[in-house]
């Protein structure tokens, strides 16, 4: 066993490189949260003063934070999770019983699905247009919960729409598809994890029943981290206390919330969301820049021989998939094969684009500088050149 191998870990990609990768620019730390983070980095150090309750704790001010996040986001209560995929599984779980069926986007995350399954939950899709935008049809939500009550007698248990998918960036229409349900009284999730902490949710009108988010995907925490939002009608439901007792030591812990295992985040994460919250409400109100810069991005790379963006045109949002022939077919013929394209930008700077993919790429400039973006846009344009394709 050689221990030394954990003795000096580093990690240089923010220092040394200009990193694009999507899962990754939302969650980039503050100065701010970077203190914290060293401040309450022992385990559990949000609990030196704890009564009871994760989300009651006063210092550091914890229970204040639930209230300030909950009126950003335009909703009644909030909690802080283990991350996205935990606030669905916790919902699921309150409003599910095995053999009920969920309706979800066709782009919607695999753990979207995962919670389902874990439920012992069936699964329908709203389709969406294919190549090239992939547009989610939400209109199309109607005639699929009609599709679900014909075939079981009941309507979906669930609908849960992806905000921004995880795939092409697309911007899906949320209120639309409140509307839809609240019409026809199936309770809605609406998945932020790459809208929250980007965009100003407040002004969403319906508000959906449900809104969740990841703190180390779009609220500048460190992970593990996430947000579930939701209506007061809903709390008693999702948030019930705990009803079991021990047969033999009659113990019980009724104000432990059930479906969130109790605690959820005892140390750094949330601290380091908290720490970055004033930068995060600040940054919401500068989106349009990041659309505008993003759209730049496009314009320059779609000028390489090839190159063309998946998904809804104009970019609405910072994540950006492009289909890369010409990069692809180099890769064919080179030694590194798909290793190239990842390489050679590394050498000029640049990190977060998947190893050994090149014929789709995805990307973001999410929180960069212009001079940066330019970088980015000057190093793809010299590898292209470098290798025989046109840049115009």
């Amino acid at each position: 066993m050689n221990l030394d191998r954990y003795r000096r870990l580093v990690r240089d990609t923010e220092r040394r490189y200009i990193n694009v990768n999507p899962i990754q620019r939302g969650g980039v730390l503050t100065p701010e949260a970077k203190k914290a983070l060293i401040e309450f980095g022992d385990g559990y150090s949000v609990c030196d003063f704890c009564e009871g309750l994760l989300h009651e704790v006063e210092k550091p001010p914890i229970r204040q934070f639930h209230e300030d996040l909950a009126e950003f986001l335009g909703m009644d209560v909030v909690r802080v999770t283990a991350g996205a995929r935990y606030s669905k599984e916790a919902v699921v779980g309150a409003l599910c019983e095995e053999g009920d069926v969920m309706v979800v986007d066709a782009l919607a995350h695999y753990t979207t699905f995962l919670a389902a399954e874990r439920w012992g939950v069936g699964v329908r899709e709203v389709p969406h247009t294919g190549h090239p935008e992939y547009r989610v049809r939400v209109e199309e939500y109607e005639r699929v919960f009609d599709e679900v009550e014909d075939e079981t007698g009941d309507p979906p248990a669930l609908a849960l729409l992806t905000h921004v998918d995880s795939e092409y960036g697309n911007l899906a229409d949320a209120e639309r598809f409140i509307k839809i349900c609240r019409k026809r009284g199936v309770p809605c999730v609406l998945n932020c994890a790459y809208t929250m902490g980007r965009m100003d949710l407040s002004r969403l009108n319906p508000k959906p029943d449900f809104m969740i988010g990841s703190g180390h995907k779009g609220l500048a925490a460190c992970a593990p981290c996430g947000v579930l939002a939701m209506r007061d009608e809903w709390a008693d439901e999702v948030l019930r206390g705990s009803s079991i007792e021990g047969d033999v030591s009659g113990r019980s812990w009724p104000h432990k919330e059930v479906e969130l295992l109790g605690c959820t985040v005892m140390g750094a994460p949330i601290v380091t969301m908290m720490a970055s919250f004033p930068h995060v409400v600040e940054r919401v109100k500068r989106w349009e820049d990041e659309v505008r810069k993003t759209r730049r991005l496009v314009e320059e790379l779609e000028r390489i021989e090839g190159v063309r963006q998946l998904g809804e045109r104009p970019k609405r949002h910072d994540l950006v998939k492009l289909e890369t022939p010409g990069f692809h077919r180099i890769a064919r013929e080179h030694p590194r094969k798909g290793y190239f394209l990842y390489e050679e930008l590394k050498e000029r700077g640049i990190m977060g684009i998947q190893p050994g993919q090149t014929k789709a790429i995805k990307l973001s400039v999410y929180g960069l500088s212009e001079e940066q973006v330019d970088r980015v846009i000057e190093a793809f344009h010299g590898i292209a050149e470098e290798h025989g394709l046109e840049v115009s």
